[in-house]
């Protein structure tokens, strides 16, 4: 199974490349482009949830005098801007949508409310792919994320609401949805690891909304036969030796239906970040992947809010995945939640001396990866204990020793009523 899609490109698509970066790096439109968007809207062109982002976008930046003929109504008024902008969406979600435009913060409330539109059939594409700009330009507070993540969880099957928690200590594999493109994986490895130290463990994975689409989690896992979850009572069955496979699509068809809509708006909206710390199935430890440092704490204080009680968060891994570089900078910050609620946190380097036998000169570069060639190692390395790829074979042994460390530090300062 190989992921593949081709970006229709069109003048918005490219506008919000140029402005739909984050707070910081945003540049303004220059004048040929400008006149190209307007040309282009002109005729009547546009994706509505293309629109919508391009407008988030463009209000979250704050439009230059000369970007500002291409707004709606006054070109100042954010309520103006709305009724013209998201004539289609719910009258109930104006109040709303006047505020992000405004760039106001939502209360956990608003946040929920605008959730249950987000993930709903309801009209409003254009509104949709608005508020999915400006939470991302402006970045989402715990508020906000706190409300989005309980309309996640609203989405979720009959299977997977109200699960009881797991036998044991469950714990969740959860890296970027969009994989990798030059790189292999080791996300199964890493999860067989984790059984064999006593810890059941479902790996989160989904359809990848870009912007990679060559190989993901889930392409490995089919490709290695691997089992996937229907309803959280799988659990209660003997774990598979790559541990449980929970699929988006599975879990909730309203977010997965996300998907197309991210693959139409480009860049990276708050989906990205929340699909990773969704607890359905009641784990107790979340182990993630950051590529932005700054990413750690909030990585730590969603999955607290998730309900779990151990976060091991890797950072700067290959791609941003839960495979360590074996020549660059990256570790480990783990997180346990003590008895006031509060988490104690330590980190761990890969760059330790007792390391040193697992670390290179460089990184490979694979060229295509696919997953059948990824499976293969998997499966030779977890049958002899090496694959006679060198790369491959420091990774998962410097990742091995790593992640054993962080889970020892986790179990020595487990609180005793945890």
């Amino acid at each position: 199974m190989k992921n593949s899609y081709t970006m229709p490109d069109n003048p918005l698509l490219q506008g919000i490349k140029v402005i739909g970066i984050g707070k910081h790096g945003s540049k303004p439109l220059p004048t040929d482009q400008i006149e190209a968007i307007s040309a282009y809207l002109s005729a009547g062109g546009g994706i509505p949830i293309q629109k919508g982002a391009f407008y988030g976008s463009l209000l979250a930046k704050g439009p230059t005098e000369e970007e500002q003929r291409l707004l709606y109504g006054s070109g100042k008024e954010a309520s103006l801007i709305y009724d013209s902008l998201c004539a289609d969406a719910p009258a109930d979600m104006r109040e709303i949508g006047v505020k992000l435009l405004s760039k106001q913060y939502l209360s956990a409330e608003e946040a929920r409310t605008l959730g249950g539109f987000l993930f709903s059939d309801a009209p409003g594409e254009t509104f949709r792919g608005m508020a999915a700009s400006m939470l991302r330009m402006r970045y989402e507070t715990e508020e906000e994320y706190r409300g989005l993540m309980e309309a996640a969880a609203s989405t979720y099957t009959p299977g997977f609401r109200d699960a009881q928690p797991a036998e044991g200590t469950l714990i969740q594999l959860a890296e970027p949805f969009d994989g990798v493109e030059h790189s292999y994986m080791i996300t199964p490895v890493l999860a067989r690891v984790f059984q064999q130290a006593g810890f059941p463990v479902v790996v989160s994975m989904g359809r990848s909304a870009g912007p990679k689409y060559t190989l993901n989690t889930r392409d490995i896992y089919h490709e290695l036969a691997g089992r996937f979850m229907r309803q959280a009572s799988d659990l209660a069955q003997p774990a598979p030796e790559f541990g449980w496979a929970l699929d988006q699509e599975a879990l909730s068809p309203a977010l997965d239906q996300w998907v197309d809509r991210r693959r139409l708006i480009f860049k990276r909206p708050f989906l990205a970040t929340l699909e990773k710390v969704l607890n359905p199935c009641k784990a107790r430890i979340l182990v993630t992947s950051v590529f932005h440092i700054t990413y750690i704490e909030k990585m730590i204080t969603l999955a607290g809010m998730a309900g779990f009680s151990g976060v091991i968060v890797f950072k700067r891994g290959v791609e941003g995945t839960l495979a360590p570089s074996i020549a660059k900078a990256s570790g480990i910050t783990c997180a346990v939640r003590q008895q006031g609620g509060a988490f104690m946190t330590q980190s761990f380097e890969a760059s330790q001396d007792a390391f040193s036998a697992y670390r290179a000169g460089a990184d490979a570069i694979v060229q295509d990866p696919t997953a059948e060639a990824n499976a293969q190692l998997i499966r030779r390395f977890v049958s002899n204990g090496f694959t006679g790829n060198e790369d491959f074979d420091k990774r998962v042994n410097l990742a091995t020793a790593l992640y054993g460390q962080g889970l020892a530090w986790l179990r020595s300062n487990w609180p005793a009523t945890a």
